[in-house]
């Protein structure tokens, strides 16, 4: 999780935020991880992240069981078109080191992985860079 964070944070214009204590995040959000283009360093108020990476179970996300120790999911925003060249065949959505639809958000063009490993941890930091570079674009054009 730490290199992929680090990874991240590397790209020209990454913000990174991990909410904890003291801040203005909800509990529930402490210790996940939100990306962002931002170059300004301050979260976008009007756009949602492009990637996130999560810790523990959501109320209305359970799938990946997330709350057993050491497991957690990174999620990309990859766009609809992308997902059927993305995913292959369907996997239980808990398995870890697998490219998979976002049990909650697939259907709007997002994928995760929970672990990423040997397999996966690639495709992952490309497809975080490739939304990284989208969200570059969208804010480019939203300065025309």
């Amino acid at each position: 999780m730490e290199q992929i964070i680090a990874t991240v944070r590397d790209f020209d214009g990454a913000l990174v935020v991990v909410p904890g204590p003291g801040g203005d995040s909800p509990e529930i959000a402490w210790g996940d991880a939100f990306f962002y283009y931002a170059p300004d360093g301050r979260t976008p108020r009007h756009t949602q992240p492009y990637g996130t990476i999560v810790t523990k179970d959501y109320p209305d996300d359970t799938a990946s069981d997330l709350d057993p120790p050491g497991r957690w999911r990174v999620n990309v925003q990859v766009g609809r078109a992308a997902l059927p060249e993305l995913l292959g065949q369907r996997h239980d959505p808990a398995e870890a080191d697998v490219l998979l639809p976002h049990p909650v958000y697939g259907a709007l063009g997002w994928i995760c992985v929970v672990n990423p490993g040997e397999r996966t941890t690639g495709t992952v930091v490309r497809l975080l860079r490739e939304a990284h570079e989208a969200a570059r674009a969208r804010a480019a054009r939203r300065r025309w």
